[in-house]
């Protein structure tokens, strides 16, 4: 298989139930280029990838490498040309092990070619994740076992396995560190070396400008232009990308935080975190940082109830609460957000309606009936105030972008009328636009007095959004900051174990 000169889509169209996904979208980029595409949350940057994947069919347009026409109607045809994505969606078989999974399709057998040569197949896996720098996965066990983050180099160690001539990463950042970051990056200049054209989807900006040669801005389906990352800046690229100069990005706050309204003692559980210890009061946004694996998450799912823990106190206004389960912190006036909506957060098989519903249902139910017109009016009324889109209730999530499937997780809490609202990554995998529609609910909600837990691996949106800032290391609490005395300096050091 030759070097890719170049690739070019030409009037690239396509619609799905009569919303204009791609409008006459022309593209192309060359070898070796890392080339990213930008834009908000539905302005077509994953459909336009996934028709070059194979694994969307274009209504109009036309596909060139190395300035012959192609059709790309199957990922398999797309993988002949070599071209392998990593989607927003894994695509990993969950009881499958790493082995399997990297290389699937291509199992070293012996003699026989329906026996499978173990000893070298897990040997081979093992060389690909030590070649692209993905280390300390033990490829014997299942991917279902894994972290996210794991689940992440795993699908990228798949894709490059076989080294494409194109490789399509969308979102490939949003769930991995910045150490796992940083090896990312390196392996992106490796195969760029080797002449491998990526194309490269993120909502970080501050990545795209460190990796990209060239970003492409999509805005509502259509083509904006195409620019040189040396050549422009954050606030040109954002301008183009929301067709409008934004304002301030974090909220303005005009009220104080009042009386504590949670306070957690000596919490701990075996194998994930102990003894953390802090308050929160009512109107207050309460920053929580700290790298993958520091215990954040496990730490605010057992407040919430979905996982036991091993000792420690938790009251709720004063009162001593004991949550065995999710539903019983939500009938006393405490929400979380999950890290991963779609595995935690939504149903994807079910409307915007039923979603949004979901953790208040018996309010809108008499007698084990539901009363749909009540509950119509109460998810309609949420749906209007985010600015979900398209504003239809009875549309399936799974058909929703990245962010607009955040806002029905989001309204799905501020219609439980939670008094505690524990927020893990909220802005993961959205556009700025929607992050900034989503840094400005939050304010008005801590203004409303709603005690927020906000949970981020990103310092500037910890920075930006609050009003004191807590650190976890290794499972345990090592650093609280005011607003004035945090840094990303001094967060970071805390949280990589530079200062105590």
């Amino acid at each position: 298989m030759g070097n890719l000169d170049s690739l070019q889509m030409q009037g690239i169209s396509k619609s799905y139930d009569g919303t204009q996904a791609l409008r006459e979208v022309d593209f192309s980029a060359a070898i070796g280029e890392v080339h990213a595409i930008v834009g908000e949350n539905g302005a077509g940057k994953t459909t336009l990838v996934k028709i070059l994947a194979g694994a969307l069919e274009r209504d109009a347009g036309g596909i060139l490498l190395d300035s012959e026409p192609v059709e790309l109607g199957t990922p398999l045809r797309a993988r002949r040309l070599g071209i392998r994505a990593v989607h927003q969606e894994f695509s990993l078989v969950p009881h499958l092990t790493v082995t399997e999974n990297i290389l699937m399709g291509q199992m070293p057998t012996g003699r026989l070619k329906w026996w499978v040569d173990w000893p070298t197949a897990h040997h081979r896996a093992e060389e690909i994740l030590q070649e692209i720098g993905f280390t300390g996965i033990n490829v014997r066990t299942p991917v279902s076992r894994l972290s996210v983050s794991h689940q992440q180099m795993v699908e990228i160690a798949k894709a490059v396995a076989e080294r494409p001539r194109i490789l399509i990463l969308d979102e490939p950042s949003a769930v991995l560190s910045q150490e796992e970051l940083k090896r990312l990056f390196a392996l992106i200049q490796i195969l760029k070396k080797e002449s491998t054209l990526i194309l490269y989807i993120s909502h970080r900006l501050d990545e795209v400008f460190e990796v990209a040669d060239r970003i492409t801005v999509l805005k509502d389906g259509e083509l904006v232009g195409t620019v040189h990352s040396q050549e422009t800046d954050q606030g040109q690229l954002i301008k183009m990308m929301v067709g409008r100069t934004l304002g301030e990005i974090y909220p303005r706050r005009h009220t104080q935080p009042g009386k504590e309204i949670l306070t957690v003692k000596g919490l701990s559980r075996e194998d994930s975190f102990a003894d953390v210890s802090f308050s929160l009061a009512r109107g207050e946004i309460l920053g929580l940082f700290g790298l993958v694996g520091s215990g954040r998450t496990q730490m605010a799912r057992c407040i919430f109830g979905a996982e036991p823990p091993t000792s420690g106190e938790i009251r709720l206004e004063g009162k001593v609460f004991r949550s065995k389960s999710p539903r019983d912190a939500v009938k006393t006036g405490i929400a979380l957000l999950t890290e991963d909506r779609k595995r935690d957060g939504l149903v994807m098989s079910c409307s915007i309606r039923d979603n949004v519903s979901l953790a208040t249902m018996q309010q809108v139910s008499r007698w084990g009936f539901l009363d749909r017109r009540q509950q119509d009016a109460q998810v309609q009324s949420e749906v209007q105030e985010l600015d979900i889109r398209p504003a239809q209730i009875g549309r399936l999530v799974r058909t929703l972008s990245g962010g607009n499937q955040q806002k029905v997780v989001l309204a799905k809490w501020l219609l439980s009328q939670a008094k505690v609202l524990i927020l893990d990554e909220p802005t993961r995998g959205v556009d700025v636009a929607t992050k900034i529609e989503i840094y400005h609910i939050i304010g008005d909600l801590a203004e409303r007095g709603v005690g927020i837990v906000f949970i981020s691996s990103e310092l500037p949106e910890i920075l930006g959004m609050s009003d004191r800032a807590l650190v976890m290391r290794e499972g345990r609490l090592v650093g609280e900051f005011t607003r004035a005395q945090a840094s990303e300096e001094s967060l970071l050091a805390s949280a990589a174990g530079v200062i105590q």
